[in-house]
């Protein structure tokens, strides 16, 4: 009897090595392609005359380069009003540095980049922003009811549209946190936001304790923008099955002398404030 259990222990082990089969999957990599990172960001009450614009390309999913740098590339940004441009100067590591930009509320800026023979076209306009009145912390109007949350009070100016990103820092962390909000239905009001850190064990949070430090950046930016990252926001934390499957975002940059080589990413231009506060 303990003859014949070996024997079929050992003719089960040949069937199952018998079916193992490496099978490899072709994955299509799409072609790289060029990443504008162009967001003009003026802090309020202050010149606004260094601006940053960063270039690289895409990469395979599965590729060990993380990041490549883009160098040669001329860029330009007009203010369409009047007609003034300004050079962003190549830094040989993928930024462009433009050190006389002049940055005014609701005036068009036009970007062009010139780049391996291909030109890129964006424009946008300069939004403004009324600033952050008030930063103060409670325990009762976040999800949990003992755990602190940051309130953020921000003055609306009224009878006009405004659309909101929000970046929220504290520091330690790897990452900061972005929201985004519109005054559709809140116009003129003083907007109350909140931001509430949870003990979580998917993402080693911790609620805020005494002395933690965090800052906040408000940014004012356009329709177009706000629907921009409100898709990037929605494609990132979504974690349903059921949900839309992502697709590659396309930003307001177009490329002009190959259409179908569309770049990724998004020029922008924002009046900003930012604010520290210390957890008490």
């Amino acid at each position: 009897m303990l003859k014949h259990i070996v024997y079929i222990l050992t003719i089960t082990l040949l069937l199952f090595s018998a079916c193992t089969k490496v099978v490899n999957v072709d994955v299509p990599e799409a072609d790289s392609k060029l990443v504008i990172e162009a967001s003009l960001d003026w802090e309020k009450n202050t010149s606004g005359n260094v601006q940053n614009i960063k270039l690289s390309k895409s990469t395979p999913y599965f590729s060990d380069d993380q990041n490549i740098t883009v160098t040669g590339a001329v860029i330009t940004v007009t203010d369409k009003t009047s007609n003034q441009e300004f050079k962003f100067e190549d830094q040989n590591n993928g930024e462009y540095l433009c050190t006389n930009f002049i940055p005014i509320i609701n005036r068009t800026y036009s970007l062009k980049i010139i780049y391996e023979e291909e030109t890129y076209t964006a424009e946008e306009i300069l939004q403004s922003l009324s600033g952050i009145s008030k930063i103060d912390q409670s325990v009762e109007n976040g999800f949990d009811d003992e755990a602190i949350e940051i309130n953020i009070y921000i003055p609306d100016p009224a009878n006009e549209p405004n659309y909101y990103m929000l970046k929220y820092y504290e520091r330690g962390d790897l990452l900061s946190e972005i929201s985004d909000l519109k005054d559709e239905f809140i116009d003129g009001n003083e907007i109350k936001l909140f931001w509430e850190k949870q003990d979580d064990d998917d993402t080693n949070e911790e609620e805020f304790k005494a002395g933690d430090i965090v800052d906040i950046q408000l940014y004012g930016i356009s329709e177009s923008y706000y629907n921009y990252i409100s898709i990037l926001s929605e494609q990132s934390e979504s974690g349903n099955p059921f949900s839309t499957i992502p697709v590659a975002l396309k930003g307001n940059c177009i490329n002009t002398t190959n259409p179908d080589n569309t770049p990724y990413g998004y020029f922008r231009l924002s009046q900003y404030v930012q604010k520290t506060y210390t957890v008490q």
